[in-house]
Protein backbone atom coordinates (compact mmCIF):
# COMPACT_ATOMS: atom_id res chain seq x y z
CA UNK A 1 0.00 0.00 0.00
CA UNK A 2 2.83 2.31 0.86
CA UNK A 3 4.55 1.50 -2.43
CA UNK A 4 1.32 2.24 -4.26
CA UNK A 5 1.00 5.61 -2.61
CA UNK A 6 4.63 6.43 -3.37
CA UNK A 7 4.12 5.58 -6.99
CA UNK A 8 0.77 7.43 -7.10
CA UNK A 9 1.93 10.65 -5.51
CA UNK A 10 5.51 10.59 -6.80
CA UNK A 11 6.62 12.37 -9.94
CA UNK A 12 7.48 9.04 -11.56
CA UNK A 13 9.66 10.64 -14.18
CA UNK A 14 6.76 12.45 -15.77
CA UNK A 15 7.36 15.70 -17.58
CA UNK A 16 5.55 18.81 -16.31
CA UNK A 17 2.62 20.10 -18.30
CA UNK A 18 4.68 22.98 -19.61
CA UNK A 19 6.82 20.50 -21.44
CA UNK A 20 3.78 19.47 -23.47
CA UNK A 21 3.34 23.16 -24.36
CA UNK A 22 6.97 23.25 -25.54
CA UNK A 23 7.50 25.87 -22.87
CA UNK A 24 6.07 28.50 -25.20
CA UNK A 25 5.64 31.53 -22.94
CA UNK A 26 2.41 32.71 -24.48
CA UNK A 27 0.77 29.34 -23.90
CA UNK A 28 2.24 28.73 -20.46
CA UNK A 29 1.35 32.14 -19.07
CA UNK A 30 -2.08 32.15 -20.70
CA UNK A 31 -2.86 28.89 -18.88
CA UNK A 32 -1.32 30.12 -15.65
CA UNK A 33 -3.04 33.51 -15.58
CA UNK A 34 -6.42 32.11 -16.65
CA UNK A 35 -6.33 29.32 -14.06
CA UNK A 36 -5.29 31.80 -11.39
CA UNK A 37 -8.18 34.14 -12.18
CA UNK A 38 -10.66 31.26 -12.32
CA UNK A 39 -9.35 29.86 -9.06
CA UNK A 40 -9.59 33.25 -7.32
CA UNK A 41 -13.15 33.71 -8.57
CA UNK A 42 -14.04 30.20 -7.39
CA UNK A 43 -12.58 30.97 -3.97
CA UNK A 44 -14.51 34.24 -3.65
CA UNK A 45 -17.88 32.57 -4.27
CA UNK A 46 -17.69 30.11 -1.28
CA UNK A 47 -16.51 32.95 0.96
CA UNK A 48 -19.52 35.04 -0.09
CA UNK A 49 -21.88 32.09 0.45
CA UNK A 50 -20.40 31.33 3.88
CA UNK A 51 -20.74 35.00 4.93
CA UNK A 52 -24.36 35.03 3.79
CA UNK A 53 -25.26 31.79 5.56
CA UNK A 54 -23.66 32.78 8.85
CA UNK A 55 -25.72 36.00 8.90
CA UNK A 56 -28.93 34.43 7.66
CA UNK A 57 -29.34 31.29 9.73
CA UNK A 58 -33.01 31.06 8.74
CA UNK A 59 -32.23 30.26 5.11
CA UNK A 60 -34.04 27.33 3.53
CA UNK A 61 -31.76 24.56 2.08
CA UNK A 62 -28.69 25.91 3.91
CA UNK A 63 -27.02 22.45 3.93
CA UNK A 64 -27.22 22.29 0.14
CA UNK A 65 -25.69 25.73 -0.14
CA UNK A 66 -22.79 24.59 2.07
CA UNK A 67 -22.27 21.67 -0.33
CA UNK A 68 -22.25 24.08 -3.26
CA UNK A 69 -19.63 26.17 -1.45
CA UNK A 70 -17.42 23.09 -0.91
CA UNK A 71 -17.87 22.00 -4.54
CA UNK A 72 -16.89 25.42 -5.86
CA UNK A 73 -13.91 25.60 -3.48
CA UNK A 74 -12.69 22.21 -4.76
CA UNK A 75 -13.04 23.40 -8.36
CA UNK A 76 -10.93 26.44 -7.52
CA UNK A 77 -8.24 24.17 -6.03
CA UNK A 78 -8.10 22.11 -9.23
CA UNK A 79 -7.33 25.27 -11.20
CA UNK A 80 -4.52 26.22 -8.85
CA UNK A 81 -3.24 22.64 -9.12
CA UNK A 82 -3.20 23.03 -12.90
CA UNK A 83 -0.87 26.02 -12.48
CA UNK A 84 1.38 23.90 -10.21
CA UNK A 85 1.60 21.06 -12.74
CA UNK A 86 2.79 23.45 -15.45
CA UNK A 87 6.20 23.28 -13.75
CA UNK A 88 5.88 20.27 -11.39
CA UNK A 89 4.62 16.88 -12.60
CA UNK A 90 2.61 16.07 -9.42
CA UNK A 91 -0.18 14.43 -11.36
CA UNK A 92 -1.03 12.08 -8.51
CA UNK A 93 -1.94 14.95 -6.24
CA UNK A 94 -3.90 16.52 -9.11
CA UNK A 95 -5.79 13.25 -9.61
CA UNK A 96 -6.57 13.02 -5.87
CA UNK A 97 -7.85 16.57 -5.85
CA UNK A 98 -10.03 15.86 -8.88
CA UNK A 99 -11.35 12.75 -7.20
CA UNK A 100 -12.28 14.78 -4.11
CA UNK A 101 -13.96 17.34 -6.36
CA UNK A 102 -15.85 14.52 -8.10
CA UNK A 103 -17.14 13.16 -4.79
CA UNK A 104 -18.29 16.59 -3.62
CA UNK A 105 -19.96 17.32 -6.98
CA UNK A 106 -21.79 13.96 -6.93
CA UNK A 107 -22.99 14.57 -3.39
CA UNK A 108 -24.19 18.04 -4.40
CA UNK A 109 -26.07 16.67 -7.41
CA UNK A 110 -27.61 13.86 -5.35
CA UNK A 111 -28.77 16.36 -2.70
CA UNK A 112 -30.04 18.83 -5.30
CA UNK A 113 -32.53 16.75 -7.26
CA UNK A 114 -34.80 15.72 -4.36
CA UNK A 115 -35.04 19.36 -3.29
CA UNK A 116 -36.30 20.55 -6.70
CA UNK A 117 -40.02 19.86 -5.90
CA UNK A 118 -39.70 21.60 -2.54
CA UNK A 119 -38.00 24.56 -4.20
CA UNK A 120 -40.72 24.75 -6.85
CA UNK A 121 -43.36 24.74 -4.10
CA UNK A 122 -41.90 27.89 -2.59
CA UNK A 123 -43.84 31.06 -3.52
CA UNK A 124 -42.33 33.22 -6.22
CA UNK A 125 -41.47 36.91 -5.62
CA UNK A 126 -44.61 37.89 -7.54
CA UNK A 127 -46.73 35.61 -5.35
CA UNK A 128 -45.11 37.00 -2.20
CA UNK A 129 -45.77 40.54 -3.41
CA UNK A 130 -49.41 39.70 -4.14
CA UNK A 131 -49.77 38.05 -0.71
CA UNK A 132 -48.23 41.09 0.99
CA UNK A 133 -50.56 43.40 -0.92
CA UNK A 134 -53.56 41.31 0.16
CA UNK A 135 -52.31 41.33 3.74
CA UNK A 136 -51.89 45.12 3.67
CA UNK A 137 -55.39 45.45 2.25
CA UNK A 138 -56.85 43.30 5.04
CA UNK A 139 -54.88 45.25 7.65
CA UNK A 140 -56.21 48.53 6.22
CA UNK A 141 -59.75 47.12 6.34
CA UNK A 142 -59.25 46.05 9.95
CA UNK A 143 -57.82 49.45 10.90
CA UNK A 144 -60.75 51.19 9.19
CA UNK A 145 -63.21 48.94 11.02
CA UNK A 146 -61.49 49.61 14.35
CA UNK A 147 -61.50 53.36 13.70
CA UNK A 148 -65.21 53.24 12.82
CA UNK A 149 -65.87 51.19 15.95
CA UNK A 150 -63.99 53.71 18.09
CA UNK A 151 -65.91 56.59 16.52
CA UNK A 152 -69.22 54.80 17.09
CA UNK A 153 -68.25 54.03 20.69
CA UNK A 154 -67.24 57.65 21.30
CA UNK A 155 -70.50 58.86 19.73
CA UNK A 156 -72.49 56.44 21.90
CA UNK A 157 -70.64 57.59 25.01
CA UNK A 158 -71.35 61.24 24.12
CA UNK A 159 -75.03 60.43 23.54
CA UNK A 160 -75.21 58.56 26.85
CA UNK A 161 -73.50 61.45 28.64
CA UNK A 162 -75.96 63.92 27.07
CA UNK A 163 -78.88 61.68 28.07
CA UNK A 164 -77.61 61.40 31.64
CA UNK A 165 -77.10 65.17 31.79
CA UNK A 166 -80.59 65.77 30.40
CA UNK A 167 -82.14 63.34 32.88
CA UNK A 168 -80.20 64.91 35.74
CA UNK A 169 -81.27 68.42 34.75
CA UNK A 170 -84.87 67.23 34.37
CA UNK A 171 -84.81 65.64 37.83
CA UNK A 172 -83.20 68.72 39.37
CA UNK A 173 -85.74 70.90 37.59
CA UNK A 174 -88.69 68.91 38.92
CA UNK A 175 -87.32 68.99 42.45
CA UNK A 176 -86.44 72.68 42.22
CA UNK A 177 -89.81 73.60 40.73
CA UNK A 178 -91.76 71.82 43.45
CA UNK A 179 -89.73 73.41 46.25
CA UNK A 180 -89.82 76.85 44.67
CA UNK A 181 -93.58 76.69 44.10
CA UNK A 182 -94.34 75.78 47.71
CA UNK A 183 -91.76 78.25 49.04
CA UNK A 184 -93.23 81.00 46.89
CA UNK A 185 -96.67 80.36 48.36
CA UNK A 186 -95.21 80.66 51.85
CA UNK A 187 -93.42 83.89 50.89
CA UNK A 188 -96.66 85.37 49.63
CA UNK A 189 -98.20 84.75 53.07
CA UNK A 190 -95.15 86.24 54.82
CA UNK A 191 -95.01 89.28 52.53
CA UNK A 192 -98.74 89.90 52.85
CA UNK A 193 -98.66 89.80 56.65
CA UNK A 194 -95.55 92.04 56.76
CA UNK A 195 -97.28 94.63 54.59
CA UNK A 196 -100.42 94.43 56.71
CA UNK A 197 -98.35 94.90 59.88
CA UNK A 198 -96.67 98.00 58.42
CA UNK A 199 -100.04 99.51 57.57
CA UNK A 200 -101.45 98.80 61.04
CA UNK A 201 -98.45 100.20 62.90
CA UNK A 202 -97.92 103.20 60.67
CA UNK A 203 -95.18 105.52 62.02
CA UNK A 204 -95.92 104.80 65.68
CA UNK A 205 -92.90 102.57 66.22
CA UNK A 206 -89.92 103.61 64.00
CA UNK A 207 -87.71 100.71 65.10
CA UNK A 208 -90.42 98.21 64.35
CA UNK A 209 -91.02 99.95 61.01
CA UNK A 210 -87.36 99.57 60.07
CA UNK A 211 -87.34 95.91 61.12
CA UNK A 212 -90.45 95.25 59.07
CA UNK A 213 -88.86 97.05 56.12
CA UNK A 214 -85.77 94.83 56.27
CA UNK A 215 -87.97 91.75 56.62
CA UNK A 216 -89.98 92.87 53.58
CA UNK A 217 -86.77 93.44 51.61
CA UNK A 218 -85.55 89.93 52.51
CA UNK A 219 -88.89 88.47 51.47
CA UNK A 220 -88.66 90.28 48.11
CA UNK A 221 -85.15 88.91 47.54
CA UNK A 222 -86.35 85.42 48.42
CA UNK A 223 -89.26 85.88 46.01
CA UNK A 224 -86.82 86.86 43.28
CA UNK A 225 -84.79 83.72 43.99
CA UNK A 226 -87.90 81.56 43.75
CA UNK A 227 -88.68 83.18 40.41
CA UNK A 228 -85.23 82.18 39.20
CA UNK A 229 -85.79 78.65 40.46
CA UNK A 230 -89.13 78.50 38.68
CA UNK A 231 -87.48 79.80 35.52
CA UNK A 232 -84.89 77.01 35.71
CA UNK A 233 -87.65 74.46 36.35
CA UNK A 234 -89.57 75.88 33.35
CA UNK A 235 -92.55 76.70 35.54
CA UNK A 236 -92.27 80.49 35.48
CA UNK A 237 -95.26 82.12 33.76
CA UNK A 238 -94.14 83.53 30.41
CA UNK A 239 -95.87 86.25 28.46
CA UNK A 240 -94.64 85.42 24.98
CA UNK A 241 -94.81 88.20 22.40
CA UNK A 242 -93.37 88.76 18.97
CA UNK A 243 -90.11 90.70 19.34
CA UNK A 244 -86.97 91.73 17.50
CA UNK A 245 -84.08 90.24 19.48
CA UNK A 246 -81.79 93.11 18.43
CA UNK A 247 -84.15 95.58 20.11
CA UNK A 248 -84.09 93.61 23.36
CA UNK A 249 -80.28 93.43 23.19
CA UNK A 250 -80.04 97.18 22.70
CA UNK A 251 -82.41 97.91 25.58
CA UNK A 252 -80.44 95.61 27.89
CA UNK A 253 -77.14 97.24 26.94
CA UNK A 254 -78.54 100.71 27.64
CA UNK A 255 -79.50 99.44 31.08
CA UNK A 256 -76.19 97.79 32.06
CA UNK A 257 -73.51 99.88 30.31
CA UNK A 258 -73.00 102.22 33.30
CA UNK A 259 -72.35 99.25 35.60
CA UNK A 260 -69.97 97.38 33.26
CA UNK A 261 -67.00 99.72 33.40
CA UNK A 262 -63.71 98.59 31.94
CA UNK A 263 -65.52 96.36 29.46
CA UNK A 264 -65.62 96.94 25.70
CA UNK A 265 -68.43 95.58 23.56
CA UNK A 266 -68.08 94.01 20.11
CA UNK A 267 -71.51 93.93 18.48
CA UNK A 268 -72.41 92.01 15.35
CA UNK A 269 -76.18 92.31 15.09
CA UNK A 270 -77.75 91.00 11.90
CA UNK A 271 -79.83 93.82 10.32
CA UNK A 272 -82.44 91.43 8.85
CA UNK A 273 -82.93 89.35 11.98
CA UNK A 274 -86.04 87.20 12.08
CA UNK A 275 -88.56 87.87 14.88
CA UNK A 276 -88.94 85.51 17.83
CA UNK A 277 -91.76 84.84 20.30
CA UNK A 278 -90.34 85.35 23.80
CA UNK A 279 -91.12 86.92 27.12
CA UNK A 280 -89.28 90.28 26.88
CA UNK A 281 -88.65 90.61 30.63
CA UNK A 282 -87.26 87.08 30.94
CA UNK A 283 -85.18 87.58 27.78
CA UNK A 284 -83.59 90.75 29.12
CA UNK A 285 -83.07 89.11 32.50
CA UNK A 286 -81.29 86.16 30.83
CA UNK A 287 -79.09 88.50 28.77
CA UNK A 288 -78.34 90.54 31.89
CA UNK A 289 -77.18 87.39 33.70
CA UNK A 290 -74.88 86.50 30.80
CA UNK A 291 -73.36 89.99 30.72
CA UNK A 292 -72.77 90.06 34.49
CA UNK A 293 -71.15 86.61 34.38
CA UNK A 294 -68.93 87.74 31.50
CA UNK A 295 -67.86 90.81 33.46
CA UNK A 296 -67.09 88.72 36.56
CA UNK A 297 -64.94 86.40 34.44
CA UNK A 298 -62.76 89.39 33.45
CA UNK A 299 -61.57 90.95 36.71
CA UNK A 300 -58.97 93.05 34.86
CA UNK A 301 -61.40 94.12 32.13
CA UNK A 302 -61.74 92.78 28.63
CA UNK A 303 -64.14 92.49 25.72
CA UNK A 304 -67.63 91.08 25.50
CA UNK A 305 -68.90 89.99 22.12
CA UNK A 306 -72.60 89.89 21.24
CA UNK A 307 -73.62 88.32 17.94
CA UNK A 308 -77.06 87.75 16.46
CA UNK A 309 -77.70 85.91 13.23
CA UNK A 310 -80.30 83.92 11.37
CA UNK A 311 -79.79 80.16 11.22
CA UNK A 312 -81.55 78.84 8.09
CA UNK A 313 -82.13 75.29 9.35
CA UNK A 314 -81.27 73.28 12.44
CA UNK A 315 -81.94 69.62 13.10
CA UNK A 316 -84.01 70.27 16.22
CA UNK A 317 -85.59 73.71 15.69
CA UNK A 318 -85.85 74.33 11.99
CA UNK A 319 -85.31 78.01 11.22
CA UNK A 320 -83.94 79.78 14.28
CA UNK A 321 -82.33 82.95 15.60
CA UNK A 322 -78.96 82.65 17.28
CA UNK A 323 -77.64 84.84 20.09
CA UNK A 324 -74.00 84.42 21.16
CA UNK A 325 -72.49 86.15 24.18
CA UNK A 326 -68.73 85.61 24.57
CA UNK A 327 -65.99 87.02 26.76
CA UNK A 328 -62.19 87.07 26.84
CA UNK A 329 -62.00 86.03 30.47
CA UNK A 330 -60.54 83.19 32.51
CA UNK A 331 -62.61 80.42 30.95
CA UNK A 332 -63.72 77.19 32.59
CA UNK A 333 -62.28 73.73 33.01
CA UNK A 334 -64.15 70.74 31.60
CA UNK A 335 -65.46 69.79 35.04
CA UNK A 336 -66.79 73.31 35.73
CA UNK A 337 -68.28 73.61 32.24
CA UNK A 338 -70.23 70.36 32.73
CA UNK A 339 -71.99 71.83 35.82
CA UNK A 340 -72.35 75.44 34.67
CA UNK A 341 -76.12 75.27 34.05
CA UNK A 342 -76.93 73.51 37.34
CA UNK A 343 -78.71 75.59 40.01
CA UNK A 344 -76.67 76.89 42.95
CA UNK A 345 -73.40 75.88 41.27
CA UNK A 346 -70.93 78.76 41.30
CA UNK A 347 -67.18 79.30 41.35
CA UNK A 348 -67.52 82.75 42.92
CA UNK A 349 -66.62 83.39 46.57
CA UNK A 350 -69.29 83.06 49.24
CA UNK A 351 -71.68 86.01 49.10
CA UNK A 352 -70.72 86.97 45.53
CA UNK A 353 -73.32 84.95 43.67
CA UNK A 354 -76.30 82.65 44.09
CA UNK A 355 -75.35 80.24 41.30
CA UNK A 356 -78.73 80.78 39.62
CA UNK A 357 -77.70 83.05 36.72
CA UNK A 358 -76.89 80.42 34.09
CA UNK A 359 -79.55 78.09 35.53
CA UNK A 360 -82.18 80.79 34.91
CA UNK A 361 -80.85 81.25 31.34
CA UNK A 362 -81.03 77.50 30.69
CA UNK A 363 -84.55 77.19 32.09
CA UNK A 364 -85.90 80.23 30.24
CA UNK A 365 -84.43 79.14 26.88
CA UNK A 366 -85.69 75.57 27.30
CA UNK A 367 -89.14 76.78 28.29
CA UNK A 368 -89.12 79.00 25.18
CA UNK A 369 -88.56 75.85 23.07
CA UNK A 370 -84.96 76.85 22.41
CA UNK A 371 -81.51 75.40 22.97
CA UNK A 372 -78.65 76.76 25.09
CA UNK A 373 -75.11 75.44 25.16
CA UNK A 374 -71.79 76.67 26.48
CA UNK A 375 -68.22 76.34 25.21
CA UNK A 376 -65.19 77.28 27.26
CA UNK A 377 -61.57 76.44 27.97
CA UNK A 378 -59.10 77.71 30.59
CA UNK A 379 -57.60 81.08 29.61
CA UNK A 380 -59.59 81.08 26.34
CA UNK A 381 -62.81 82.74 27.48
CA UNK A 382 -66.38 81.52 27.48
CA UNK A 383 -69.09 81.58 24.85
CA UNK A 384 -72.81 80.96 25.52
CA UNK A 385 -74.97 80.26 22.47
CA UNK A 386 -78.78 80.54 22.54
CA UNK A 387 -80.99 79.28 19.71
CA UNK A 388 -84.63 80.45 19.66
CA UNK A 389 -87.14 79.27 17.07
CA UNK A 390 -88.23 81.78 14.44
CA UNK A 391 -91.65 83.22 15.07
CA UNK A 392 -94.38 81.82 12.83
CA UNK A 393 -95.43 83.98 9.91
Amino acid sequence: MIEFLKRFFGEGGYAPHGYCLLWRPELVWTHAVSDALIGLAYFSIPIALATFLTRRRDMVFSSLIWLFAAFIMACGLTHFMSIWTLWHPDYGWEAALKAFTAVVSVLTAVALWPLIPRALALPSPAQLQAANAELRHRIDERDSALAALRREQAERERAEAMLRQSQKMEAIGQLTGGIAHDFNNLLMVVSGNLERSRRLLGDALPDVERALGRATEGAERAAKLTQQLLAFARRAPLVEERHDLNTLVGATLDLVRPTLRGVAFDLELAPDLWPVEVDPNQTQNALLNLLVNARDAMPAGGRIGIVTRNVPATEDLGEAVELVVSDSGLGMSEAVRAQAFEPFFTTKPVGKGTGMGLAQVYGFVTQSRGIAHLTSAPNEGTSVTILLPRAAG
